[in-house]
Order: structure tokens, then C-alpha cells, then sequence
């Protein structure tokens, strides 16, 4: 009994990366009873940061762990690091606060509801990723990016990578799967007016002189919402970002009829949206 018992554990080690979370039905399909989970805990093999939930200690319980575990190990449906927090970590919001308070999520599911129960100091945001875009990127996009934790190796065969990236994260260069920033800026878009400002959008927007035109084309092709469409032009417009020239707008829907998105705002006639009256012109 000892000897299998030194097997499972052993096993643990190759298996379960140390700081990833595990919950107890994983653990259960590859043979441990909650008697020796239990044992684990008490002899300092494993961590129980929430009920259900165990992890071979590795410092304190940081948020990027949470999230590479729930694109690795916990969960089957993707969820990816999407929105204001993908443009934050690449480096595009340095005028905001450094501290993330809020790490925005986006998958074709809720958030399993222990998320928010572990002991961080972040929020973490469920966003309806098949909501914005018709072919949704993550569902294809997600196994290009798929890592073998044990062995560091990933494959992607898309240059493009359907809007998504990854970034090297912690002492293993786990890889953290994220928006790319042309995906994540129409992700912010969509927050506006309700949990966005249009004035820190502007800033961002301003920044992102870098964009590739074609991964754009593709992202706006796709994206389903006309209100995000014709705010990423209002900014792109102001800003005069050489890319612009290159993106092909007669392939992209973007409606018809005016959009009220701010009471008592100034109407821009050429994308029929209303904007704050102060945002003024570059």
C-alpha cells in the first residue's frame, strides 16, 4: 500500500505543474481518494486554497496561476485574458494604474463560481466571448496555442493566431493565452459606455500604432456588433494610425441608422454615433 501510495505521489510531481490548481474530480479520475488528498494537505504535499481545489505549493496563490489553470488543466471550454487586462499586461495602458484590480475573462461559458471565492485581491469579469464575434476566434484558436506544461512545447499553424497570443508567465515560462491587441481593443469597445470611459478608450486607441491591418480585417469582418465596428473607426479616424489605410471598410458591415450611445453627446455624422461633447478633436 505504501509502495502505490509513493507511485501516486511521484506521479503527482510529473503531473500537476507546482502553483497550478487541480480540483478533486481530477484527482479522483487519476486514482487519488479523498482520504490521501486529505493526507497531501496535512503532511504540506498540497495546498486547499477553496473547497475542491488543491495545488502543489509554490509561493503565494497569484492570479495568472488561477487563469493557466483553468486553460490547462481545469477546465474543458476555453477561457482566455481578454479586453482592458490583455492591453494592460502587452503594455498598452501604462497611463493607468499598475495595480490589475479586475482580470476580464473571456469563454463561451460562465465563470465556475469558486473564482471569485480564492483568497486574491482581483475580481475576476465573465465576458460571452460567441456574443461579439460570429466565428468565434477562441474556438479554433485555442488549440494552436495549446502547451504541454511538462515539456514547454506548443504549435501553432496560424500566423494569425484567430486573435490570440500568449505570454510567457512565472519561473517556467508558463504560457498565459491572451486577446492579441487588435482583438482586445474591439473587446473593450463593446464595455463602452456602461464600463468604460470613452476618454481612457482614446488614450488606448492612440497608442496602438502598431496593429497588424490584416489580423484587424479578419477580427472586423467577423465581430457581430455594429456599435463596436463604428467606434473602432470613430478612434481610428481620430488617431490616423498608418494601418488604417490598409484596413478594407467596404468588406465590413457597419450598419445603418443612428446609435445613441451618450445622452445629450454630439452625433459624429460620419458613423452616426453620439460621443461625449468634451472628447475633443486630436
Amino acid at each position: 500500500m505504501t509502495g502505490r501510495k509513493d507511485n501516486l505521489l511521484n506521479r503527482l510531481e510529473r503531473e500537476l505543474p507546482e502553483g497550478l490548481l487541480a480540483h478533486s474530480a481530477w484527482f479522483r479520475k487519476k486514482g487519488y481518494s479523498r482520504q490521501l488528498l486529505n493526507h497531501y494537505v496535512s503532511t504540506g504535499w498540497l495546498e486547499q486554497p477553496a473547497r475542491g481545489l488543491f495545488r502543489r505549493p509554490r509561493g503565494t496563490l497569484s492570479w495568472q496561476q488561477v487563469v493557466i489553470s483553468l486553460q490547462t488543466i481545469l477546465l474543458d471550454d476555453p477561457f482566455i485574458v481578454g479586453g482592458r487586462t490583455a492591453l494592460e499586461l502587452q503594455g498598452y495602458a501604462h497611463f493607468l494604474p499598475q495595480k490589475t484590480k479586475e482580470v476580464h475573462l473571456y469563454g463561451p461559458r460562465r465563470l465556475p463560481t469558486w473564482l471569485n471565492k480564492l483568497p486574491l485581491d482581483v475580481r475576476f469579469v465573465h465576458h460571452n466571448s460567441r456574443k461579439l464575434f460570429k466565428n468565434d476566434p477562441i474556438t479554433y484558436g485555442i488549440s494552436s496555442l495549446t502547451m504541454n506544461l511538462l515539456t514547454h512545447a506548443s504549435a501553432s499553424n496560424d500566423p494569425l493566431q484567430r486573435g490570440l497570443t500568449y505570454q510567457p508567465w512565472g519561473p517556467w515560462d508558463w504560457h498565459l493565452t491572451l486577446s492579441t491587441p487588435e482583438r482586445a481593443i474591439l473587446e473593450l469597445l463593446d464595455e463602452l459606455p456602461e464600463h468604460e470611459s470613452f476618454h481612457q478608450v482614446d488614450k488606448l486607441m492612440e497608442g496602438l500604432s502598431n496593429l497588424s491591418p490584416r489580423r484587424l480585417q479578419k477580427l472586423l469582418v467577423d465581430c457581430q456588433s455594429i456599435k463596436v465596428k463604428r467606434l473602432f473607426f470613430f478612434f481610428a479616424d481620430r488617431h490616423k494610425h498608418a494601418w488604417l489605410k490598409q484596413l478594407k471598410k467596404d468588406q465590413i458591415d457597419l450598419g445603418t441608422g443612428n446609435r445613441m450611445l451618450v445622452k445629450g453627446g454630439k452625433l459624429d455624422r460620419t458613423y452616426q454615433i453620439t460621443v461625449p461633447e468634451d472628447l475633443g478633436a486630436v
